[in-house]
């Protein structure tokens, strides 16, 4: 029904699986993974950052109050992630695919350039905490 231009019956898919994998030449993009429908979006990351994110995209379509510390959400949040796993899984998304190394220069990277934003308060926590 795409091709033909028109809207299928039944939804094409539940959901999507987003891919993106830490590249040797941007090291500041970590590896991350999301699943969305025209609902909801869950983002989970791989790597220094760790902060997942969570949108009701019909109330919140620019994605500006991430959810994913809300009481509230939490068994939402533990669904998708097991479907993100399961979905990973069926596409041997868990196979991490290596580029060729392109060297050590990295010319869009210029030199007294803007730095890092720093993180923000509530992003650090007491030893133990496990955050959840």
């Amino acid at each position: 029904p795409f091709l033909k231009g028109r809207q299928p019956q039944e939804p094409w898919r539940k959901f999507l699986l987003y891919e993106y994998y830490w590249e040797r030449n941007y090291p500041q993009t970590p590896t991350m993974h999301a699943v969305f429908n025209d609902r909801i979006k869950y983002t989970r990351y791989h790597g220094i950052w760790d902060i997942d994110e969570l949108y009701d995209l019909r109330n919140d379509p620019n994605e500006r109050n991430n959810l994913i510390h809300h009481p509230e959400w939490q068994d939402q949040i533990n669904s998708l992630n097991a479907r993100l796993f399961g979905m990973l899984e069926e596409s041997d998304g868990m196979s991490m695919p290596l580029m060729e190394d392109r060297g050590t220069k990295f010319f869009h990277r210029r030199h007294g350039g803007s730095t890092g934003a720093a993180f923000p308060q509530w992003f650090y926590r007491e030893a133990g905490d496990s955050g959840r």
